[in-house]
Order: structure tokens, then sequence, then C-alpha cells
């Protein structure tokens, strides 16, 4: 950090109840680490507000500045935007962890800081459920506005679509609440526009009246893919609606949290969830146990305990992730990500992932935001874990290959919460809805001082 850098940095020292960091400070590093620690930035200095009125003052001081800001919940999928902090301050929005479920409308309110496990734990305790997404320690805001593909996506949609209500301080230090009759165009933008229009405080959204749900993972030792996933994707063609599911070879750790027969094994794993009864749920379900298994954990659970079914870390890791939406998986896509991702490809992935999309997520909802459906039957994603950072670079080269085996099958399309590196957000949207995207942000905030992860 330069001189002049420093001394600009230096205004917001006070500000949020001292709970300002600048590089020197003996909690520097701690507080500039987020979730994933693949990602390492040194930014001008980091904020920690507690309160939307703490929010306003840093927003205001760092223009005063001549510094951006970088809105940031808790790194899960840290945005990528490294190496250009050195003129920004991010801006941690975790101690912001604000929770309230009202059970009659079913509605729940949360602050910018909070986990969905909460949230979930929270909503299950009137029997209700949240359109979560497949880890517990992921931060609300991030998900719900990125799009937020669940476990009963299918059915019920995504969850940016489900939010009721955005408080948000613009970048003029303003604040407003913004819903589908106030700020009706500023709403629609937030929800799933993949670029930040100023800082989320606080969201309201839909809760679901579920109690419990029929879920679990079916597992096989890695060399039954070339059967198992076939016969998932076939099963797939006529699946419900009520069924989200997703098909994943997976590097299984070596931990406590895992099923012993299981640890440390290369396996292929259909897991998901089913809406609408346990028998019913069941005979959905037939045709995959008939491929018979090694593991078969789907049982009827409390429909708070689904957040943990992927059995995801938990705890700060390092991660990469990048995904593309595909039309279609014929023999030869299934052939080529046996090739690239199979127990015999050598593939570095700890997760090649397909989900299954569809039903409600490819009808648009007259009422959603930007991003009210998925163009695609599948979202291919590929993730590497690991703490070794010699092994980042052959985990990206091996995300690449396995994308790329798909990508004659790929709708051109992108979802931008799965990746890690920056994109164009114009593969996200359609002309006319970038377009007005684009007048939206040009409009809350004219001057760019909220970066954008992604080029718009």
């Amino acid at each position: 950090m330069t001189v002049q850098q420093s001394l600009r940095a230096a205004s917001l020292r006070g500000l949020c109840g001292g709970a300002v960091h600048l590089p020197g400070d003996p909690a520097y590093d701690m507080a500039r680490a987020p979730w994933n620690l693949v990602v390492s930035d040194y930014p001008a200095a980091v904020a920690y507000p507690a309160y939307a009125e703490e929010v306003a003052e840093v927003v205001r001081a760092a223009q005063a500045a001549g510094l951006s800001i970088a809105p940031q919940g808790t790194g899960h999928g840290a945005p990528a935007l490294g190496g250009r902090l050195a003129d920004a301050v991010l801006l941690r929005t975790s101690a912001m962890t604000e929770l309230s479920i009202d059970a009659e409308n079913r509605i729940a309110r949360v602050g910018a800081g909070a986990l969905w496990g909460d949230v979930a734990a929270a909503a299950g305790r009137y029997g209700l459920a949240t359109l979560h997404p497949s880890s517990p320690d992921v931060g609300v805001v991030g998900y719900s506005l990125g799009g937020g593909i669940g476990w009963y996506a299918r059915h019920l949609g995504l969850q940016c679509n489900s939010v009721t209500a955005v408080e948000v301080v613009l970048a003029d230090g303003t604040f407003v609440r913004a819903t589908a009759d106030s700020d009706a165009e500023l709403f629609w933008a937030l929800r799933g526009g993949g670029t930040p229009l100023g800082v989320v405080c606080a969201l309201e959204f839909e809760l679901q009246p579920i109690r419990t749900v029929v879920a679990g993972f079916l597992a096989w030792d890695g060399t039954a893919a070339d059967r198992v996933l076939p016969g998932w994707v076939d099963w797939c063609a006529d699946a419900p609606e009520q069924v989200t599911s997703s098909f994943r070879l997976v590097d299984v750790p070596d931990r406590d949290s895992v099923p012993v027969d299981v640890r440390g094994r290369r396996l292929a794993i259909i897991d998901g969830a089913v809406l609408g009864g346990e028998a019913f749920a069941y005979d959905v379900l037939a045709p995959l146990r008939a491929l018979a298994p090694e593991l078969d954990t789907v049982a009827v659970i409390p429909a708070a305990d689904l957040v943990r079914l992927h059995l995801e870390p938990e705890e700060p890791t390092p991660a990469y992730a990048s995904s593309t939406l595909v039309s279609e998986l014929p023999e030869a896509a299934i052939a080529a990500i046996i090739e690239t991702a199979g127990p015999r490809s050598g593939s570095s992935l700890t997760v090649a992932e397909l989900r299954q999309l569809g039903g409600a997520l490819s009808r648009p909802d007259p009422d959603g935001g930007i991003l009210s459906a998925l163009d695609g039957a599948f979202l291919a994603l590929g993730v590497g874990l690991g703490f070794e950072p010699a092994d980042w670079p052959r985990q990206r080269d091996d995300a690449e290959r396995f994308l790329a085996a798909v990508a004659p099958w790929s709708t051109g399309g992108t979802y931008l919460p799965m990746l890690d590196d920056s994109s164009d957000t114009r593969k996200a949207f359609p002309p006319d809805v970038h377009a007005r995207l684009t007048a939206v942000r040009r409009k809350v905030d004219p001057h760019g001082l909220f970066m954008a992860p992604h080029q718009t």
C-alpha cells in the first residue's frame, strides 16, 4: 500500500465502534480472510459494521476518501476481486446477525450476516422450511440475491424469487427498503443480478410449510459410474418436479462426520430430496435404488436437517468452483464426463457434480427478479478443495477439463454464484434484461463505488 492509500484509509479509523482494521493492525490479517482460504487480498481497510447506520457512515467515508467498496458476507464464495482491493474497503457484514421468524405470515427476516444453518433451524421450530443451499455456513444474503438453487428448486423455484423485501444502503449513503411496491426496479435488479447495487443490510423472504422431507443419498464405488450416471440421466428425464437431485463423483474426505464405510474413497453419489409424502417419494426413487447402491441413507428427516445433506465442510477451507449450464446429457456427454472426472481419469477434483434443473426452474416467474428462470437441464459444477497450494493450479485445470467435456452441450449461459473466476454478466442474462440491469446500476451507483466481481 502506498503512503497516499494509507492516508486515505486512515480516515475510516474509529468508525463501526472501532471495528475498522487497516494494514499493520494486529487484527488486519484475520479480518481480511474470507471463508474460502484460496482468496488472499489486501484491502485498504476492512470494516465490520453492525447496523445500517454504520454501513452508511462507512459508505460516505469511503467515497470521501476516494476508495471503492467491496461488500462481503461470509466469503464462502468469495467474489472474483483478486488483486483489485488495494484502493477498496472490504465491508464485512458478518456482525449483522438479526434473525426473526414470523410464523403466522411465513416470513423470515435476516440480517446480512445470517447463515443458512441458523435460519433453517429457526424456521424448523415452527414447522417451516427455507429454500436453502447445500451447506449451513453459506451466507443468506449472497445466496438469496445471487439466485439460489436449493433442494426444493424444481418444485418451488429459485430462492431469489421468494425474497419479499431488501434493505440496502446505496452509494450516496441513503437507506432504501425495496419491495414490489416501493423502489420496484431496484427490487427487481437485486434479485439475481449478481452485481452489487449497494450494501444489503437485511432481507425478508417467504418460508414454506414443510415439516419433514424424504431425503438422503445413494452411494456406489466410483467404478460403478459408467452404469449409475446413465441410469440417473434417464431417470431425470421423467422425474416429477417434486424431486430435486444431483449426481456427484466425490473424493470423500477422511473425517468423523462422514460414514466410516466411505471415508477416503472415490464414490459415485446421487443425493436429493422429494416432496409429496413418504410413499410417493419411495416410488419416485425406486428406479435409482434398483441400481443397487452400496449405501442408502434415504429416509424421512426434519426439513431443517436437509441443509447438511451434501456433507460439505463447515470450516474455512481453500476452494475453487466453476460451472456451466447444460441443455442435455446424451451418451457422448456421459462418456466424456466419465473420461475426464471418473475413477480412472486421474482428476484432482474433489467433486464433479451435475445438478438436476428443469421444472419450476425452467419457467420464468412473472413476479420474479432479474433471474426468474435458468436455461438448462443440468448445471455441471467442478469443485476443488484442499489445503496444499501446490494442488490448486491442477484443480483449476481439471475443473476446466471437466467443463470442456460438456461444452458441446452447454447452453452458453452461466450461473454467476457458482463461478469463482470473473465472467461476463452478458452470458447470464438476455440482452434486453442485461441492458435494464445496467440502467439500474448507473442510476443507483453512477460512479461505480461498489466493486463488481464480474464484468458488467
